[in-house]
């Protein structure tokens, strides 16, 4: 990888580990439906006129309901429940729960009928699972299981995304298509976000977040993966996945005083060596590897070591 690759994937890794410390601040004095909207408004006013002046907007129009679509589960619903789950669960907790995608994402494309998995992948599975177990079973203190099914959601959200978009938006300009979708979400999120804006003044503390989610977490962030992905290409971006988790563990620990244990270690470890397992392709090249006979030739494009691609996180 060249040195302009590095920097990229270094910044990419710190960026999108940066957000949930952001959103785990602004949460505190405003309501995450309303920390939605800042943050999509802030990114659409920045990317929208960019896509606009290298005319990546008009090729959208024809598919404008799968683009609504890829725009509810990969930007609305996971940002939303991220606040609502947040509002309780420490920031680092969540950045390594959803380190979990790839494992939902494999467990997507492989009910699609589009892999079937190898044992390799299948002990990856169950390893990564084991590790999400870990982190709920011994660090998570919430007064009900709605924060953890929460982020669930928005894992399966985040797993489910890019199969939409590999399938139906992939012919499409990302920038175009990252700009639409924000403007959309800020349209939709305007009436609630705006009715619950906190009557008084945020902090300066909260404000800032809002700033640095819309501006550096979401129009710089967008910007940068296409770079990564022009020069380093799109399997070694997808690595940078396995990066934020830790960075908004580190986060979370000297910025919040966010407590780590012996179990989120070990959990977090496991995840990650589960989603590496259930995420690689088989050696094997045989049965394991190949998709079922009755599978459909549109449903070929899309493959396990896919589902780890970072679209809108987190």
């Amino acid at each position: 990888m060249s040195r302009r690759g590095w920097t990229l994937f270094l910044a990419m890794g710190v960026i999108w580990g940066i957000p949930y410390m952001l959103i785990k601040v602004a949460v505190e004095e405003m309501s995450p439906s309303t920390i939605v909207l800042a943050r999509t408004a802030i990114g659409a006013a920045l990317l929208l006129p960019l896509a606009a002046r290298r005319g990546y907007l008009r090729p959208l129009l024809p598919h404008w309901k799968p683009l609504l679509v890829f725009t509810l589960i990969e930007v609305c619903i996971p940002w939303l429940l991220l606040g609502y789950a947040e509002q309780e669960l420490s920031s680092s907790l969540t950045g390594l729960l959803i380190a979990a995608v790839p494992l939902v994402g494999a467990v997507v494309v492989w009910g699609m009928g589009t892999e079937r998995p190898g044992p390799r992948r299948l002990v990856g599975l169950l390893v990564g699972f084991a590790g999400v177990a870990a982190l709920v079973g011994f660090d998570v203190q919430a007064s009900s299981p709605a924060p953890v099914l929460a982020v669930a959601g928005v894992a399966v959200c985040y797993a489910v995304g890019p199969v939409m978009l590999s399938r139906w938006l992939s012919h499409l300009p990302g920038l175009g298509v990252m700009a639409a979708s924000l403007t959309v979400a800020a349209i939709l999120y305007a009436p609630v976000g705006l009715v619950q804006w906190p009557d008084a003044t945020p902090s300066t503390e909260a404000l800032l977040s809002l700033l640095g989610l819309g501006v550096i977490c979401t129009a710089t962030a967008f910007l940068v993966f296409f770079a990564l992905i022009a020069e380093v290409g799109p399997s070694r971006a997808t690595v940078i996945t396995y990066v934020n988790p830790a960075v908004a563990l580190l986060l979370g620990v000297l910025v919040l005083d966010e407590r780590v244990s012996a179990a989120t270690a070990v959990g977090f470890g496991l995840i990650l060596l589960g989603s590496v397992l259930a995420t690689s392709r088989d050696r094997d090249r045989g049965e394991a590897g190949r998709p079922p006979q009755s599978a459909k030739p549109e449903a070929l494009d899309v493959r396990c070591d896919d589902i780890a691609r970072p679209v809108a996180e987190p």
